[in-house]
């Protein structure tokens, strides 16, 4: 049941060809809530950054939006570079409804506010993040994307599919700050 309300809640989950990845996608998704403690109407009150002081963006709108500009340029990459290398668009989908996985557990409510718990005191979301979703079995090159879409990816390689979820979710925090 709860899974189908997700997948309700995140149609982009269906844009992920691979069955295997879509559910591994998926049951990631459902193990970072159950272990945050989070329930799917959370998602629309968590707010997508603790940067941005009362942020207006939920949780569930920043991923699907993250996720829809990264398929739609990745799409858009495929189709006017022919020669380039060809961006694997289950992996950018995939790895934009994940990217921010990690603050399901960086996250906590306390006196009713949100604010960084235990886990995000000591690991920041791209590093929890990485391990759930190496823990689902997630291909290395999703695992890829969520560990470097933030300031930690900075200084290392991103695949090009990895560099089109990064541009994705500061094209969604910058405009905000």
């Amino acid at each position: 049941m709860q899974e189908k309300k997700l997948r309700s809640l995140f149609p982009e989950f269906d844009w992920i060809q691979e069955e295997g990845l879509r559910q591994k996608t998926v049951r990631c998704w459902l193990d970072a809530m159950n272990r945050g403690g989070w329930s799917l109407e959370d998602l629309d009150r968590l707010p997508f950054t603790l940067l941005i002081s009362d942020c207006p963006v939920s949780f569930r709108t920043h991923v699907r939006s993250v996720t829809q500009m990264a398929a739609a340029a990745a799409k858009i990459f495929n189709a006017q570079y022919p020669r380039g290398p060809v961006l694997n668009l289950d992996w950018v989908v995939s790895g934009g409804l994940l990217h921010d996985i990690g603050k399901l557990l960086e996250y906590k409510v306390e006196d009713g506010r949100f604010v960084k718990s235990e886990n995000g005191r000591l690991l920041r979301h791209p590093f929890s993040g990485a391990a759930l979703a190496a823990g689902h079995d997630l291909p290395d090159a999703v695992v890829h994307i969520i560990a470097t879409h933030a300031k930690e990816g900075d200084s290392g390689y991103r695949t090009p599919e990895s560099i089109i979820v990064h541009h994705a979710d500061f094209m969604n925090f910058e405009p905000l700050k």
